[in-house]
């Protein structure tokens, strides 16, 4: 049973890594802002991104960046708000709540429904901000932040316009294994252990964490997931705010999410998703553009990418960078 129910913590909640050399935070770049912004009763923190030469006399367009399940805003999420930045954009990275430096009681809950109420939140910070063009915000999500963004988007029509990095719909991928083909007979043994685990609770035990990557040189992980745990367990990507650890009790919430549906009513934005042709997780970038309703929609493959390539790669993030400048230039 433990490691069933591991297999669904580190397929069903993935993370991100980045490159320490590639983080910008606000203690090194004038062109960065840290910031706190409410979230009803919670104090989210997050990085501003603005453009060099940035005047506040005037409007730009802004985008929020959502970093993946279990990461904070200094690594991949913050990679790209720095390259939109330098495009001309604000950009916003923040920690989801629970998680990061973010508030929120108990710590390390993913609810992926939270991280959409998140994404609300982040754009009701941006419409205060005098120099932000309320009517040009977009949204763009990484791995599970996609999923979450994506949901959002559907009933925040502020933003209007969405990209997404290597997509993912935790939901989906809990339920259905993380290269979509397989069976959800995981699922009721996963839940029964979460009630159990919540009985306990209520009735004074400790709470239990799992992991959401498997350790470097697990071979038994899918090749995404172990590329995963090289990212975000050694220095090339590690953060001390971004600890691998998953409130168990918390998994129930990603078995009942479903950050697609109702894309093919709700989902109306031009809609660009960029994923990598040797990624495991592709997947869900076929499978959104299909079914989105937006009339003007991409899938952008990068061939021989993976899905960690998109994270931080040499190689690869000037092409991606480029391509997210590109479409929210003509869509904002």
């Amino acid at each position: 049973m433990k490691s069933k129910i591991f297999l669904v913590a580190f397929i069903g909640m993935l993370t991100a890594g980045l490159k320490l050399s590639a983080q910008t935070s606000a203690g090194n770049n004038k062109n960065v802002q840290g910031v706190t912004f409410k979230n009803n009763n919670l104090n989210m923190a997050g990085n501003l991104y603005l453009p060099a030469g940035f005047d506040k006399a005037k409007k730009y367009p802004a985008i929020v960046v959502v970093h993946p399940g279990g990461g904070v805003k200094e690594q991949t999420a913050g990679l790209y708000a720095q390259k939109l930045s330098e495009a001309g954009f604000i950009a916003l990275a923040f920690d989801a709540s629970y998680q990061g430096a973010s508030e929120g009681e108990p710590r390390f809950l993913d609810n992926p429904m939270n991280r959409v109420g998140d994404i609300y939140s982040a754009v009701d910070y941006l419409v205060t901000l005098p120099y932000v063009d309320a009517n040009r915000i977009g949204g763009m999500g990484i791995c599970a932040g996609s999923g979450a963004t994506v949901k959002a988007a559907m009933t925040e029509r502020r933003i209007k316009a969405l990209a997404t990095v290597s997509a993912v719909d935790v939901g989906a991928v809990s339920r259905r294994g993380w290269d979509g083909k397989g069976l959800p007979t995981n699922q009721i043994a996963t839940l029964e252990a979460v009630a159990k685990q919540r009985t306990a609770e209520a009735n004074g035990a400790a709470p239990i964490y799992v992991p959401y990557v498997p350790e470097v040189g697990d071979k038994n992980a899918p090749p995404d997931l172990q590329e995963a745990a090289d990212y975000y367990r050694t220095p090339r990507g590690q953060h001390p705010n971004s600890t691998n650890k998953l409130l168990f009790t918390g998994l129930g919430y990603g078995i009942m999410f479903d950050g697609f549906g109702q894309a093919d009513v709700l989902l109306t934005q031009p809609l660009l998703l960029i994923a990598g042709s040797k990624a495991g997780s592709l997947w869900h970038s076929q499978e959104l553009h299909t079914k989105a309703a937006s009339k003007e929609k991409e899938l952008f493959i990068i061939k021989g990418a993976t899905h960690m390539d998109l994270y931080d790669g040499k190689e690869y993030v000037p092409q991606v960078s480029k391509k997210l400048a590109d479409f929210f230039s003509k869509n904002l």
